[in-house]
């Protein structure tokens, strides 16, 4: 790969017009395609223009996010926001007429047989009629990542963005942690009529979305829209009721030993990610140094995590301080003309600040392992169950190497991330249900909307309370969660990988070189695979057998009672 900075990356606008029609020329020509060679060939003269598109659009939202009060990049993501949906249901045209050649089933000796499962799938995800409603769908969530990066919280006699603040709700004195999501809760309210008008607004356009497709609501839609194509909600109101049944428990049963430790009686949304009288773990070492130990780190780990570590370093691909106009959250993407991937964080001097090099690096290594096996870019890295499944999975072998960034207190960090690994599944069932619920239910008014979630936090949460905590006591926890406005029905995906990832961790205590082995092949096939075949085939078990999560909450009791 050529090396070159990612600030210095060229930017151009792409031409809808001219990436529209050369997808209408496909078309044309794939309805009078005479074998499946040439339905592939065809599919892939398509997908150049659309990849081209899509890298565009990739680096200017990226752009946009590093600050949002950029006129340029603000008006070139609004220009990929307003094309995108058109070229979406031009696509969609194109993978009708594949579908229907009666060579289709010829060309699946010629590409994936999972690209035709996805086609008949996308087929039913849009059209000209959706578009009006997903291009206003798109104004929308940006008017909510615009409010929520500007919004400045008052700590302190200081005026802080979310990330920042975020620093200490985790702070080992219980009054600033109080004081901190006081904080939080004021400032909220102060927008909350504006963050509920946006859902309201949300909500309302992906409803007519999902009708004008013949779809009951936006809750099967969101889940076809995320290309779940080896799972639906039947499997995940399973997997929910598994995780009241084995998990919730077990949790439970953690919160009360936690909250003994630190002698509470009422234990508190605050006291929720505390751990110690002493306070959690913090990084021992500066971001500068963090960096480094992470390339020893990944050089120790095997050779081509070395390789990619170094190539991130090289390239500029990190961007991790806050600052104001900075979108307030954490990702990674790419951007496949330069192959290149890239990391937005928020460093605040936690411990989250390392999970960033293990979680987001599990991310972008996924992706430059796929540039270099050449794989189908259309399948990319697989699901986000996948990818979320190499994310958190690499924050668990890097076990191994975490002295390097705690000390003493490496033991410490061990115990509250898998504290909080086990934890994180019933807190992301309820974000997944609550959506469900609310676009079953899409004329819920706002207060039924914030009854439903504190029903939930005491069905799947019943060690927490959040009474007198201003605005959250009022059920409004959901509303800084960005992925509810942001990105719907995509918050399971997080629960399914901690899944296995805690499988992997397990895995690898016992052997770490084939457990890593393992994870690496997994990683490598990416989309070329479905999630549960995967995971089977890394010796684990699918997070929808009967039994697994059981298994998984009595192996991860045990390990915190070792630790």
């Amino acid at each position: 790969m050529e090396l070159q900075k990612v600030g210095d990356l060229p930017y151009e606008r792409v031409n809808a017009d001219y990436v529209i029609k050369e997808i209408q020329t496909c078309t044309a020509e794939v309805a009078k395609a005479k074998s499946g060679c040439e339905l592939a060939e065809l599919r892939q003269k398509c997908l150049k223009p659309l990849l081209h598109f899509s890298s565009m659009a990739s680096l200017s939202f990226a752009r946009f996010t590093l600050n949002t009060r950029d006129g340029f990049y603000t008006a070139e993501k609004d220009y990929y926001d307003e094309t995108g949906p058109k070229i979406d249901a031009e696509y969609v045209k194109f993978q009708r007429e594949f579908l229907k050649n009666p060579h289709v089933k010829e060309a699946e000796k010629y590409l994936n047989p999972l690209v035709i499962r996805h086609y008949e799938l996308s087929v039913k995800c849009t059209s000209d009629k959706a578009v009006p409603y997903k291009i206003e769908e798109n104004k929308i969530i940006t008017e909510y990542t615009k409010l929520m990066a500007e919004t400045l919280f008052e700590y302190n006699g200081e005026k802080l963005p979310l990330s920042a603040l975020k620093k200490y709700f985790t702070d080992k004195d219980r009054a600033v942690r109080k004081s901190a999501y006081d904080a939080l809760g004021n400032t909220l309210g102060t927008i909350g009529d504006k963050l509920d008008d946006i859902y309201d607004r949300l909500v309302k356009v992906r409803t007519q979305t999902a009708r004008v497709l013949g779809y009951n609501d936006y809750s099967e839609l969101g889940d076809n829209l995320m290309g779940r194509i080896s799972y639906n909600r039947s499997d995940i109101k399973a997997f929910r009721e598994n995780v009241l049944r084995d998990i919730v428990p077990a949790v439970t049963k953690l919160k009360e030993a936690v909250a003994k430790r630190l002698n509470i009686s009422d234990f508190m949304l605050y006291d929720n990610d505390t751990y110690f009288t002493c306070g959690n773990p913090a990084p021992v070492i500066d971001a500068e140094h963090m960096f480094k130990a992470a390339r020893d780190m990944y050089r120790s780990m095997s050779d081509e995590t070395g390789e990619f570590f170094d190539y991130m370093v090289a390239t500029d691909a990190f961007d991790v301080f806050p600052r104001e106009g900075k979108w307030g959250g954490g990702y990674c993407t790419s951007f496949s003309d330069y192959r290149q991937p890239f990391i937005l964080a928020n460093f605040n001097g936690t411990s989250a600040d390392v999970d960033v090099l293990t979680h987001e690096a599990g991310h972008a290594f996924a992706e430059y392992e796929i540039y270099k096996q050449n794989h189908d870019l259309e399948l990319n890295v697989g699901g986000m169950e996948t990818a979320e499944t190499h994310s958190m999975s690499m924050e668990f072998f890097c076990h191994k190497y975490i002295d390097k960034f705690f000390g003493e207190r490496a033991r410490d960090y061990k115990y509250s991330h898998i504290a909080d690994a086990l934890s994180f599944i019933p807190y992301g069932t309820i974000v997944d249900y609550f959506q469900e619920l609310v676009y079953k239910n899409p004329d819920m008014t706002k207060a039924e909307r914030n009854e439903l979630w504190n029903k939930l936090e005491s069905e799947f949460r019943p060690w927490l309370s959040v009474k007198g905590i201003p605005y959250i006591e009022n059920g409004t926890r959901w509303q800084y969660q960005m992925h509810i406005y942001e990105s719907p029905m995509y918050y399971i995906d997080y629960c399914l990988a901690q899944s296995v990832a805690l499988q992997f961790l397990f895995a690898s205590r016992e052997n770490f070189d084939k457990a890593f082995n393992a994870y690496t092949n997994l990683l490598k096939q990416g989309g070329e695979k479905e999630f549960p075949a995967l995971v089977t085939e890394a010796g684990l078990n699918s997070p929808f057998k009967q039994g697994a999560l059981k298994k998984i909450s009595e192996k991860a009791q045990k390990l915190l009672s070792e630790i």
